[in-house]
């Protein structure tokens, strides 16, 4: 496509032909053009005998767009915040961001304080493009970040610069092309059932109680401690109203979820028991189980059972897989599900995740030889 004599921004011309571009000059076939108008989207025109009405055209529409009402907004705004520096740009952009959960307030200032900040806090939000954007995710590569956290700071940084090409900073895009990080599925370290027994009998009650809420039922961390005898809604039927959020150590609502909201997951004869001995041995506060040990009119603190877990994987009395966290008592709720042949529609929802993509990335591994299979299955209908 023919750029040739033009400025930048201005658009380009081309022939839909089989001729190269060296016989444009001489073949019959029209020219056409394409620019970004003044609303920024990508428009054609054609019908233009020659080269130079091409270009003619090309220009009246660029000066055009230059002078319009629209595209002398944009260059106050291109002159305003083009030169901002990143960290001046993101306290403003802060300000907008009045939804967000405790949980994630704290998790995002955490993400600019020890990664974005550094890297860019005095760069010009005018000059990011998709080489710096990579630049960044191969230094945290580099660095040894974790996936995870690789994986928030790109979208927090690609939320930012999103929101600076709205406001006409780009011509282009600057995460054009860029392969955002990419989430290692043998990360989620998962334990086997011998190992989860040993786990499971490692804590007291309170743990015991926690570890049979995640693997059995597929529960986050914070919605096993809100567990509640009376969202036990059949007796294989648990609700999941609320969970106790970490910042805060409060109930909240549920992550991905407005207030009042509630997921209904599969709940298995020993975790239905769990609970119910529980309940009969320690008793309930409007139904919760799981209390503040120096409050019990508050929730449980995150703490408390994260301080069992630390202690149990030093002492070395539990076979716990080397790399795996707490989290991994959920990762085996869907191992189980999936390799019982269970549809990961309904384990995306029964764990809560935004859609199935989510599921897919992590557990797909966990469903080996599926294509093997449907090749078994469909070779006994085409012999039939």
């Amino acid at each position: 496509m023919a750029t040739t004599g033009l400025i930048r921004g201005m658009g380009s011309f081309f022939k839909e032909c089989e001729h190269p571009e060296s016989r444009w000059s001489k073949c019959p076939h029209e020219y056409k053009i394409r620019y970004r108008n003044a609303a920024g989207r990508q428009a054609e025109e054609s019908g233009f005998a020659t080269q130079d009405k091409a270009k003619t055209r090309l220009a009246e529409v660029y000066h055009a767009r230059k002078n319009s009402p629209q595209s002398q907004r944009k260059a106050e705004r291109i002159q305003k915040y083009g030169v901002m520096q990143f960290a001046d740009y993101v306290s403003e952009w802060l300000k907008g961001q009045r939804d967000l959960s405790p949980t994630s307030q704290r998790n995002l200032n955490s993400l600019l304080r020890n990664h974005l900040l550094p890297a860019f806090g005095s760069r010009r939000i005018g000059t990011f493009d998709h080489k710096v954007v990579e630049a960044f995710i191969q230094t945290m590569e580099r660095n040894g970040i974790g996936v995870a956290t690789q994986t928030n700071a790109f979208i927090t940084l690609k939320t930012v610069l999103l929101d600076a090409h709205r406001l006409g900073l780009y011509e282009d895009s600057p995460l054009d092309g860029v392969k955002a990080p990419q989430y290692d599925p043998t990360r989620a370290v998962i334990p086997s059932v011998a190992q989860l027994q040993q786990i499971r009998s490692a804590g007291n009650d309170a743990f015991r109680l926690v570890t049979d809420l995640m693997s059995g039922c597929g529960l986050r961390n914070g919605e096993a401690f809100a567990v509640n005898i009376n969202n036990i809604v059949a007796d294989d039927v648990y609700r999941i109203t609320e969970q106790v959020n970490q910042a805060t150590n409060a109930y909240a609502r549920l992550k991905h979820r407005k207030v009042g909201e509630y997921r209904d997951v599969p709940l298995p004869a020993r975790t239905r028991h769990s609970i119910e001995w529980y309940a009969d041995t320690y008793g309930t506060v409007d139904g919760y189980l799981l209390r503040n040990p120096k409050d019990i009119t508050r929730a449980l603190p995150h703490h408390v059972i994260d301080r069992q877990w630390r202690r149990i994987k030093k002492s070395g009395q539990a076979d716990i897989p080397e790399g795996m966290v707490l989290y991994g008592l959920r990762h085996f709720f869907a191992s189980n599900c999936l390799s019982n042949g269970i549809p990961i529609t309904d384990v995306a929802e029964w764990m809560g995740h935004r859609s199935v993509d989510i599921t897919f990335k992590v557990y797909r591994h966990l469903m080996p030889g599926s294509i093997s299979r449907a090749a078994q299955v469909l070779d006994l209908s085409l012999a039939a």
